[in-house]
């Protein structure tokens, strides 16, 4: 037997969500009252607070996401918020401040554009924290991506130089914060000289402008290249970053910016000798309880930024907050928060 657990108000039979119930613009967000979730056995129910909005909900929005991806669906692949509801052995307690991100959430299942979801147990990191729910809400995806980069793509160490190619992207900030905070020589790149002083606020000490090729620049500031490299822009630059990198150094191959994921008429000859190139695309259990609950502290204590762009109050402000991520016009995470 498995007995749940529950928080001692009862969940309604509806809520309000965001449902896409067809590809197509922003007017395919739509409101609706829904039948809160049912949770089945070794998932949880969580009470949303705030949730990141993310470019991969718009192209679910748009009908191009993969063929996981089925409609009717509420999008949303990462929320912090209140546990509801849990197995009686899983090591959750309801009322307990929880996050969740990733493994189908939002694509084949009903993500966090909601009042309550459901996921897999397993797909929860539990935390505390004094932080605002806007501030917390930034974090789970972003940091995820970033910390899994550079922790388990990169194993980066202090002491260490890091190439954040990328880098005024939420993924990048956050890999640049997390790096400073260990103790890493960090160079990020930017198209914009204007958006420099994003970098620099992010602890960064090399802001580099990137017209297409930037390893000239990065060897300039070391000679023998860097220790270890965060791809995020993609195919179309690879090659340059590889060249950047030092003998027995890494890149990591984690996003593409500029939409490049292949590499037409591949050669393994382009990977400099000695060079090591990998690739990052984890799920919430590359970031351990622990290492969440550090950043949190860092943040609190001034140590780490959080790049929020904007914060939205209520699902009624969902299409304004996909129109911000879709323009790409104000850097930084656009957080929703869904307020009692």
């Amino acid at each position: 037997m498995n007995p749940s657990t529950a928080t001692g108000d009862a969940a309604p039979a509806t809520m309000r969500a965001v449902v896409v119930t067809r590809p197509g613009g922003l007017d395919a967000l739509e409101i609706k009252d829904v039948p809160v979730p049912v949770r089945k056995p070794g998932w949880v129910r969580i009470k949303v607070k705030a949730f990141g909005v993310n470019e991969s909900e718009v192209t679910t929005r748009k009908g191009e996401s993969s063929p996981d991806v089925t409609y009717p669906r509420v999008p949303g692949i990462e929320c912090v918020g209140v546990l509801d509801e849990a197995d009686g052995d899983s090591g959750l307690r309801p009322g307990q401040q929880v996050a969740t991100m990733m493994g189908g959430m939002g694509r084949s299942y009903d993500g966090a554009y909601a009042q309550y979801v459901t996921v897999p147990a397993e797909q929860v990191i539990p935390f505390e924290t004094g932080l605002p729910w806007e501030v917390v809400g930034a974090l789970p995806e972003m940091f995820q991506t970033a910390y899994g980069s550079l922790a388990t793509g990169l194993g980066l160490q202090a002491g260490q130089t890091l190439l954040i190619r990328g880098g005024t992207s939420t993924v990048g900030l956050s890999a640049a914060t997390i790096a400073k905070d260990l103790g890493a020589t960090v160079l990020s790149t930017t198209r914009s000289p204007e958006r420099a002083g994003e970098l620099r606020a992010a602890g960064v000490d090399h802001p580099l402008v990137d017209n297409g090729t930037i390893a000239a620049q990065v060897r300039e500031l070391i000679p023998d290249g860097v220790d270890a490299a965060l791809e995020l822009v993609g195919c179309s630059v690879l090659a340059d970053t590889l060249r950047a990198v030092r003998r027995d150094g890494k890149v990591c191959f984690t996003g593409a910016l500029a939409g490049q994921w292949t590499i037409p008429d591949f050669s393994p000859f382009m990977i400099p000798t000695g060079v090591h190139l990998t690739s990052y695309g984890g799920q919430a259990a590359d970031l351990p309880a622990d290492v969440f609950a550090h950043q949190l502290q860092a943040i609190a204590a001034g140590r780490l930024t959080v790049p929020v762009a904007k914060v939205y109050h209520g699902l009624e402000q969902i299409r304004a907050a996909q129109a911000d991520v879709e323009s790409g016009a104000t850097p930084g995470k656009h957080v929703v928060v869904l307020d009692d």
